[in-house]
């Protein structure tokens, strides 16, 4: 037995002591061949300076491998060093034989650094050099697949499944074309891919996008059942919860989606949306109380979030809660932070009230924005009417009775104004 054997052993067994003198004679003993393995075994097993000080020590010997420079440079990115990096690669020369690979690693390095456009300079290069070879339009795949543009990864994952590529460092080309298809919107083609993988198989993320995939397509039990398996084997995957949710409430299961959103909250307790949607399962069970609990909270979290702001606003003036209305919303009428809805809850609570300048002020400021819309109109009138605001009362008469030309009370009102004179 070899001492890189010896040494790969105790490391096995947990003898870390016995391992580093197995390795120091390794070095001085094993024949170069055996160490390139050792090598190649340590950087699998995460061991960087062992692997590199056995990389240095055969290149020493033997300058021009350059697979040795770019075994060098990739653990040389794993510890942060950019620009030892690029220092081995940039040795890689155009007619090496490990040039191809040194693009690799260099488009690895760039995307470490977000330098996607040089990243995918790099990958292109080698794919001109290389077009038939499989671990290249595997790193274009994953390279398109990681910035999301799904429609040219899945052009190389297909290519390199009819070539019989199904699996590509230990990544299932099967799955993540169906991963890609589903993030793409193709989701007949995504889940006609990813139902061939067993479901013992299919990764979390996988299970994840099968799941969502069923719901597109209007499948909500398939949907379920799948969450249900993702969430026993792992309660933590947070976004399953409001996918389950979904589906559940589609299958008129509202208590069943209720506690679904709510064990999700226990999982992911600074997900304002998810707050959200709890708040308005509430609302569909008809409990105010528990709606309103959750918009505060998710409120607290996110006191900029408009849609919970006006969602509570709306909420409070069901309730007949004009004062918390009001004092919810005026603190983002100051801070110019507001939506046109809120000058309309505003002015009905408002004159609710009686406070008749305020009123007035919501009504004119809300007025722009609904001039069309007949559920505004209507109250709009009848304030601008009490109000003595003849000209405002008679044009909005008259929009509204382009929507509603049959509403006969409001007929007689605007003939009434037009018998005076407006």
């Amino acid at each position: 037995m070899s001492y890189s054997e010896k040494m790969l052993a105790a490391l096995s067994n947990g003898q870390i002591d016995t391992a580093k003198k197995h390795f120091a004679w390794a070095l001085r003993k094993d024949d170069d061949q055996t160490l390139y393995s050792l090598a190649e075994e340590l950087y699998g097993l995460g061991f960087l300076k062992q692997a590199e000080r056995t990389y240095k020590k055969l290149l020493a010997k033997y300058p021009d491998e350059d697979d040795l420079r770019t075994s060098l440079a990739d653990i040389a990115i794993d510890e942060d060093d950019t620009d030892l990096a690029l220092d081995y690669l940039q040795q890689v020369k155009p007619d090496s034989p490990a040039y191809v690979q040194a693009l690799l690693v260099e488009a690895d390095l760039y995307q470490t650094q977000e330098l996607f456009e040089v990243s995918e300079q790099k990958l292109k290069e080698a794919y001109q050099l290389a077009p038939d070879e499989p671990v290249v339009e595997f790193a274009l795949a994953e390279f398109y697949f990681l910035i999301r543009n799904y429609g040219q990864a899945t052009r190389f994952y297909l290519d390199l499944i009819k070539q019989g590529q199904l699996e590509i460092s230990k990544v299932n080309l099967v799955e993540r074309l169906g991963v890609a298809y589903a993030e793409s919107g193709h989701f007949e083609q995504a889940v006609g891919y990813l139902e061939q993988i067993k479901p013992a198989k299919l990764t979390p993320d996988s299970q994840f996008e099968l799941g969502f995939t069923y719901l597109q397509l209007n499948e909500p039990q398939k949907a379920v059942d799948i969450f249900d398996k993702l969430r026993e084997q792992d309660n933590q995957y947070a976004s399953l919860y409001p996918y389950l949710a979904q589906a559940q409430e589609q299958l008129h299961q509202l208590d069943k989606a209720l506690l679904t959103l709510q064990e999700g909250l226990a999982v992911d307790q600074y997900n304002e949306q998810l707050y959200l949607q709890t708040a308005r399962l509430a609302l569909k069970l008809d409990d105010q109380e528990l709606a309103e609990k959750y918009l505060r909270e998710g409120l607290s979290i996110d006191p900029d979030n408009l849609t919970t702001v006006l969602e509570l606003s709306n909420l409070l003036v069901q309730r007949d809660r004009y004062q918390d209305n009001i004092d919810l919303l005026d603190q983002y009428l100051q801070s110019n932070e507001f939506d046109p809805q809120f000058y309309w809850n505003l002015a009905i609570s408002n004159d609710r009230l009686d406070h008749f300048q305020a009123a007035k002020d919501n009504y004119e400021a809300a007025y722009p924005f609904f001039e069309h819309n007949k559920d505004f109109l209507k109250p709009a009138i009848y304030f601008f009417r009490e109000a003595g605001m003849a000209d405002s009362a008679v044009v909005a008469l008259r929009n509204y009775l382009t929507i509603e030309p049959d509403d006969g009370e409001m007929v007689a009102m605007l003939e009434d104004y037009e018998d005076q004179g407006y």
